[in-house]
């Protein structure tokens, strides 16, 4: 079925031509929709002349920026798909990755000229068909044949030849964390991302006039699709940042008029140790949320006590990520939960025989709705596990309140079975971390000769912290079998290429 308004920039100018859509940075220029909408006509006109056709694939391996989400909507004007790069990976990840997508155009900016030289040396398979490499923000050139995005400047602004995609399209291959082995690129269609537009400005209540911080990596589909495609199908504006930086958000808040802005438990905590977090009126955005990992309590009540409207999200790359909201006046009543499913979201919480449970009984978490992927690129066994009857299973675990209120407990492979009693570590490391000395911690199961498995804390801290004292607090706070029998304080967490916390290196450590 063919899908209206594939072209959601030129709709865009069309309805609010002088709004402006996005703020390069803190101090850079900003762009009407109908700058960046003619903008985009000349990235989509530039890359269709070297070679960009419908279905191909365009590889970006670059940090945040407006040529970026150029690129993103040039893709969408000319059915290409964005194979977003995540810049953390490892070369071998990012060669296989590549020989998966078999792009015709590989993107890059600066900071990553000389990896992409270093995969042409070397002769990676994924490069083999590529008919052209685009240096996206002036840098110097991985290879002197190199086109560099400026060059678009010598071509019309009017539109490229119309494409007419459909639903079911590829826009975008986003790709998983990949603690299992290489990521694979879930296939977030033009049906998938404009679904989760729908839900998200119906559900939230996104507003033209709202202002959002872009600074969630682009590669993720946090950076894409939980404010900033919402905000274009809305009429909204981002302001595009390269990168995190705890003292620029906050600077933000205080003197650009943000009204809403996401991040992940580790970014939030950032902003609460930075000296000028008591010097910025948090009460005047509307929305902030958290997401990618369970949330501990301790930085929900920081953020309410500064008025800040903080709440908690849930996503993940195969689905929106937009899937549910909890209204605000429910907020401190049902802390950590991320609420009901949004419009058009549909949820199942089953047993292991794949039967519903009883209200307040956990269980795995699937979701239905045109908002989920069409799968993992080239991986239709693993797409069809995922994705049964039309229903993605999660693999996160979760219970619903009699109101109909979701509260997520954690992933079903980290939790563990000590004494016959589940655990869940989302659990215990919220409470862990509301310890004062606490920085950061995980939790994990390990083999005990009595128990079956019990829990090992591996805690990021402050100067000083005993670890018998912290377990001894604990068991002021949790039931005995779920407190961990050893606390390991170390200087720093492992981490996935998507920046979240590798318990498969923490137990291959613990054993």
């Amino acid at each position: 079925m063919s899908l209206v308004g594939g072209d959601w920039l030129g709709r865009r100018e069309r309805l609010s031509p002088s709004a402006i859509a996005l703020h390069d940075g803190a101090d850079g220029p900003a762009l009407t929709y109908r700058q960046w909408n003619r903008q985009v006509n000349r990235s989509a006109r530039l890359l269709a002349g070297l070679g960009l056709q419908r279905g191909d694939r365009l590889a970006v391996l670059a940090k945040n920026s407006i040529a970026y989400l150029d690129l993103f909507f040039a893709c969408q004007k000319l059915g290409a798909i964005l194979q977003a790069l995540n810049w953390r990976l490892a070369h071998r990840e990012l060669a296989a990755i590549l020989e998966g997508g078999a792009p015709t155009i590989v993107a890059y900016d600066r900071d990553f000229a000389g990896a992409i030289a270093g995969l042409r040396a070397e002769g990676a398979a994924g490069l083999a068909g590529v008919a052209a490499y685009l240096a996206i923000d002036g840098a110097a050139l991985s290879h002197p044949d190199d086109v560099p995005l400026a060059r678009r400047d010598r071509e019309d602004d009017a539109p490229p030849p119309a494409i007419e995609v459909t639903a079911d399209d590829p826009w975008v291959l986003c790709y998983t964390g990949g603690t299992t082995g290489t990521p694979k690129g879930a296939v977030l269609t033009h049906g998938t991302i404009t679904w989760n537009a729908i839900g998200t400005v119906a559900s939230w209540g996104l507003r033209a006039d709202d202002v959002a911080i872009l600074n969630a990596p682009l590669f993720h589909t946090g950076g894409l699709n939980v404010f900033t495609a919402p905000l274009v199908f809305c009429g909204g504006a981002s302001i595009v940042c390269r990168e995190f930086d705890a003292g620029e958000v906050l600077e933000l808040c205080d003197r650009r008029g943000v009204t809403l802005f996401f991040g992940v438990p580790t970014m939030f905590s950032a902003l609460l140790q930075h000296p000028r977090i008591d010097a910025v009126d948090l009460s005047r955005l509307r929305i902030l949320i958290s997401g990618g990992a369970p949330c501990p309590l301790p930085i929900f009540e920081a953020f309410w006590a500064r008025g800040a409207p903080f709440s908690s999200g849930y996503g993940l790359t195969e689905a929106g990520p937009n899937n549910f909201w909890l209204p605000p006046e429910e907020v401190k009543r049902r802390p950590g939960s991320v609420g009901a499913p949004l419009m058009h979201v549909d949820l199942r919480i089953v047993d292991e025989a794949g039967d519903e449970v009883a209200a307040d009984t956990v269980g795995e978490l699937w979701l239905r709705g045109p908002h989920v992927c069409a799968g993992y690129w080239g991986h239709p066994e693993a797409s069809a596990a995922a994705i049964q009857g039309g229903w993605l299973h999660t693999g996160d675990l979760c219970r619903r309140d009699a109101d109909g209120y979701v509260t997520i407990v954690g992933r079903r492979k980290d939790m563990f079975i000590s004494g016959g009693e589940n655990v869940y570590p989302a659990e215990v490391e919220g409470v862990l971390a509301g310890h004062p000395e606490v920085l950061e911690v995980a939790v994990i199961g390990v083999a005990d000769p009595h128990w079956g498995e019990v829990g090992r804390a591996f805690v990021v801290a402050r100067p000083g912290l005993d670890p018998a004292a912290l377990l001894a607090w604990a068991r002021e706070r949790l039931a005995r079998y779920k407190v961990p029998k050893a606390a390991v304080i170390v200087d720093a967490l492992p981490r996935t290429g998507a920046g979240k916390i590798d318990k498969k290196r923490l137990a291959e450590g613990a054993t």
